[in-house]
């Protein structure tokens, strides 16, 4: 039994030896294949691991650019940045990322410079522009302190000069209208115009046509006082609007929308245009008060340009010696009408019909006359009285004048 068991196991044994060598040789060749294998496979991956570390290499050269110039969103150099990435990626996730996130800064960089310059040609532009204005500024402001410097006189001269131009006054002899043309034919009867200014109630109106002969109405315009002063006036064959326009610093009680010299051209304009409205049948006007607004030039100039657009007459109550009137109605081609008295200066009946008998000679001799009164209970009772004083004149309408 010992002896067959014996014999089993150097069986097993001689099967084992024979075995050995077999495994050896698979060893073997598994082994020269997995050679051939590998060196295939690094000669097939040499060119792109080539290509790669040529790529690397350049990315180097670039990433050499000066960290002041270049700055990665947190504020870091590229080698910075990049080197952060070596740590926790592997060697083509940094590649990758590295290219992308270069690119970026590269397109932005330039970009932003392409900006910067943008905007500093524009900044050195407008430098030029302002060094150009300033010196063609300096340029005028030179030139002008040189004519300055030529023309320049002594300061008392000017001043006289100045002086004079107030205090001459215009010689209205030299302005030549229809008024000193006209030649008086004694033939017929002399014309006498009596105006009553402040008109302004139908009471008065009423008392005014109760006098018996043609007498003139010029009327205020409306005001929160005499609020009808235009509606009554709208039935009467023939009115005048009497035009507040600045007085003296001594007159009291002005008028509301009274006419100054400091008013524009638009002021006055529209002042006369809501004349025009109120009174559409009115063509003459004449100044209420107004001795200040007569005498400035300017002032005057721009009031006969509104009235010439409206279709108004300027008759000038002459409120002021120094009056300029006659020489814008000159300009403006308007006839020249002026008072020659008035009559109720003082309160009195005397007076009254002292200043009447006068603006009948006054008529007598140069064929018309104006006088000017008020709507004083005295004033219309003297008229009234006076009817037969009239006898050797003809009253009218102003705008019946004989030299018109």
């Amino acid at each position: 039994m010992n002896h067959k068991k014996n014999k089993s196991k150097s069986k097993k044994n001689n099967i084992k030896k024979n075995k050995l060598p077999l495994y050896f040789l698979s060893l073997l060749i598994i082994t020269i294949i997995a050679s051939a294998l590998s060196y295939y496979l690094m000669k097939k991956e040499s060119p792109s691991s080539v290509k790669t570390d040529n790529i690397l290499e350049n990315k180097k050269e670039i990433i050499n650019i000066p960290t002041n110039e270049i700055k990665t969103f947190e504020e870091k150099t590229p080698e910075e940045y990049f080197d952060e990435l070596n740590k926790t990626q592997d060697k083509h996730e940094k590649f990758e990322e590295y290219t992308k996130e270069f690119d970026n800064i590269i397109i932005e960089k330039d970009e932003a410079t392409e900006l910067i310059n943008k905007e500093n040609e524009e900044v050195l532009k407008k430098v030029e522009e302002i060094k150009e204005d300033k010196k063609k500024l300096e340029t005028i402001i030179n030139d002008n302190k040189e004519k300055e410097e030529k023309k320049e006189e002594p300061k008392e001269i000017i001043k006289e000069i100045k002086e004079v131009k107030k205090v001459i006054p215009i010689d209205e002899k030299n302005i030549i209208t229809k008024k000193d043309t006209f030649k008086y034919n004694k033939d017929t009867k002399a014309k006498l115009v009596i105006l009553i200014d402040d008109v302004s109630t139908k009471a008065q109106k009423d008392k005014i046509l109760n006098i018996g002969y043609t007498v003139n109405m010029a009327f205020l315009p409306p005001t929160k006082t005499h609020k009808d002063s235009a509606s009554i006036a709208q039935n009467l064959p023939f009115y005048m609007i009497h035009f507040p326009m600045q007085a003296s610093s001594a007159f009291k009680g002005e008028e509301i929308n009274t006419l100054k010299i400091t008013d524009s051209y638009e002021t006055i304009e529209k002042r006369v245009k809501q004349l025009r409205d109120w009174y559409p049948n009115a063509i003459y006007t004449n100044n209420h008060t107004g001795s200040v607004f007569t005498e400035n030039e300017e002032a005057v100039d721009k009031l006969f340009r509104a009235l010439k657009k409206y279709n108004f007459i300027f008759v000038d109550s002459r409120t002021s010696a120094k009056s300029v009137i006659k020489k814008y109605a000159k300009k403006y081609d308007m006839p020249y009408i002026v008072r020659n008295t008035f009559i109720d200066n003082d309160r009195d009946y005397k007076s009254i019909q002292t200043q009447l008998i006068k603006a009948i000679e006054i008529a007598k001799k140069q064929g018309y006359a104006i006088a000017i009164g008020h709507p004083h209970d005295i004033t219309l009772k003297v008229l009234k009285e006076s009817k037969h004083l009239l006898k050797d004149v003809e009253p009218i309408y102003m705008n019946k004048l004989p030299y018109l």
